[in-house]
């Protein structure tokens, strides 16, 4: 991919401070359902990041909770029966095994990888729900997050100082304040404002299909804008480098038939390999440093 064609499919997806919206993205790496958001979230940066920045609130707590209270084979349950249900493969084999150590930690990683920036935190976030939901990691374990943190390329010493900072625990606690005020009982959760209009933002709790965060985005902004134009199936893939069939099928609005006839021309051509995971597929952009490790290649 060449950068000009980056820039013209990508470059808006980005966060920029004249940009009239912003979303609150409410999350819990430890939630299902918010793994289950990222193809409409996908489709949503694709089409209309132009208009809004979007930003990571950590909600741990609330999870956190549900996990210490529920056994563990009923959360394993419930992990599947969202992975069937949303299309985005979820693996409950590790919670049959054991508890997750120290929930808390893993939204307070998410806090210290952002701290060396917002694109930087989101590529964090995608890689441990990756390796939680299709790789059975504990993330809750620091020397996985560490080896999650490399994998990202973050500055991995940078990485260790701020996972144990007071920096990574006030704005983690930040966070669970900002949820609070606007009364989040749930993740995931996304609230909207138009910096531009005065009023309250407007909240949407759940996992819902994309229209319903277009049309809520569409809200906020007084108006229906063209969307971008979305990128060639190939330009997608080596940009996210690893994808869901199932993010794929929202974004360019395919059956999973199509997708996977689509996949299969890349994949004869040796532009892609698949991925096998419990409840679905995935692929894999293949490039010259492709690194076959026991860690799955996290997307940009």
């Amino acid at each position: 991919m060449t950068l000009n064609q980056r820039d013209q499919f990508f470059s808006h997806c980005h966060g920029h401070p004249q940009k009239p919206m912003e979303i609150y993205m409410f999350v819990d790496p430890l939630s299902p359902e918010c793994w289950a958001l990222e193809p409409a979230i996908k489709k949503l940066k694709i089409r209309y990041g132009r208009f809004f920045t979007l930003r990571i609130i950590a909600a741990c707590s609330i999870t956190a909770l549900n996990v210490q209270k529920r056994k563990k084979h009923r959360l394993a349950e419930a992990w599947e029966k969202i992975a069937c249900r949303s299309g985005m493969s979820c693996d409950g084999t590790l919670l049959h095994d054991k508890a997750l150590s120290a929930p808390y930690l893993a939204s307070l990683a998410l806090k210290a990888a952002e701290l060396q920036g917002r694109k930087a935190g989101l590529q964090f976030l995608r890689c441990m729900q990756e390796n939680l939901f299709l790789n059975q990691q504990d993330i809750t374990e620091e020397q996985v997050l560490l080896a999650i943190a490399e994998h990202t390329q973050l500055d991995l010493e940078e990485f260790k100082r701020d996972l144990h900072s007071q920096s990574a625990v006030k704005a983690l606690q930040c966070d669970l304040k900002i949820a609070a005020e606007m009364e989040v009982a749930s993740v995931p959760t996304l609230t909207f404002f138009n910096s531009l209009c005065e009023g309250e933002g407007l909240k949407v709790t759940g996992n819902y299909s994309y229209e319903i965060y277009e049309e809520v985005l569409f809200e906020m902004l007084g108006d229906e804008p063209k969307p971008s134009q979305t990128p060639p199936l190939e330009l997608f893939i080596e940009y996210f480098q690893f994808v869901a069939d199932k993010e794929i099928a929202v974004v360019y609005d395919w059956t999973l038939e199509q997708v996977e006839r689509e996949m299969k021309k890349l994949a004869f051509a040796r532009k892609v390999e698949r991925v096998e995971a419990k409840h679905g597929m995935f692929w894999r952009y293949i490039n010259e440093h492709h690194d076959a490790g026991p860690l799955y290649q996290c997307e940009k």
